[in-house]
């Protein structure tokens, strides 16, 4: 079987291990021996999203020297008040150039922990979007307690449908009907970690109610490190345990899952 990690922050560690630390840059050493680990667990394909100018610039050289790594590059709606339009589109512009770049994020909105105005989140995502849209890139979506803005905006920017994909929402975890919602837009749904946390029932809920042809799977490492890794780094070698979850919840083999969402991986982002 084979697995592909649609969001894993490779730019990013834990300082002293600590899964709730500050982060900092990995050091080779530490970025090699995580891809290894990956390729070990059948992890083929990892997606690493870039969420300033200097973390996008880091997911692009990362992307650039691993072969199984690709990359996006935005800003992230924690860090929509410093965005400006004019510098920032170009270097997302410049960076967007290297082959190794199959989407623009983490870009969205996130109304739970409101670093940035929302006025200000919701014309940052837009701005991006259409970005995207005139590049004929996909997105990456960030979304938290934000779908009642996220998809109307969506639906004016830069929608399509189940045979037009236009991107995926990350790290799902809103309800059934949004994801109904999101999928007729053109938008996979993606699963992390979350799904094996025992409080996580609303999550297990979605994924029972939406279709497997529309999911992908994911880390967010060094976050949401699945159970019972809980309060570890996340790593994307553990994107297995996320698949074996979502098999459980769908009811079907995790070969089923493997194959059907490194499939969504390689149709939504254009790789081989």
């Amino acid at each position: 079987m084979e697995f592909a990690d649609s969001h894993g922050h490779l730019t990013m560690v834990f300082e002293g291990g600590a899964a709730r630390g500050p982060s900092r840059p990995p050091t080779p050493a530490e970025l090699r021996l995580s891809i290894a680990r990956a390729q070990e667990a059948g992890v083929t394909r990892i997606l690493c999203p870039g969420t300033t100018r200097e973390d996008s610039v880091r997911a692009v050289e990362i992307a650039e020297a691993n072969p199984s790594v690709f990359a996006a590059v935005g800003v992230h709606p924690h860090e929509a008040s410093t965005f400006d339009e004019d510098r920032d589109l170009k270097w997302m512009e410049e960076l967007a150039r290297s082959p190794k770049v199959v989407a623009v994020g983490e870009i969205g909105l996130d109304y739970f922990y409101d670093h940035s105005p929302r006025d200000v989140q919701r014309r940052v995502v837009a701005s991006q979007l259409r970005f995207a849209r005139e590049r004929s890139l996909p997105v990456l979506l960030h979304n938290r307690e934000s779908e009642d803005d996220l998809l109307p905006i969506l639906e004016e920017e830069l929608p399509g449908g189940p045979s037009a994909l236009r991107g995926v929402f990350h790290s799902f975890c809103a309800g059934a009907a949004t994801g109904h919602r999101a999928i007729a837009l053109g938008y996979l749904v993606s699963f992390s970690g979350m799904i094996t946390f025992r409080a996580a029932d609303n999550v297990r809920e979605a994924a029972a109610a939406l279709p497997l042809d529309s999911m992908m799977i994911e880390t967010d490492a060094p976050f949401l490190a699945p159970a019972p890794l809980r309060g570890k780094p996340n790593e994307p070698a553990y994107v297995v345990r996320t698949a074996t979850r979502l098999a459980e919840v769908k009811g079907v083999p995790v070969s089923d899952v493997a194959k059907t969402t490194t499939a969504n991986f390689r149709r939504l982002f254009r790789v081989e």
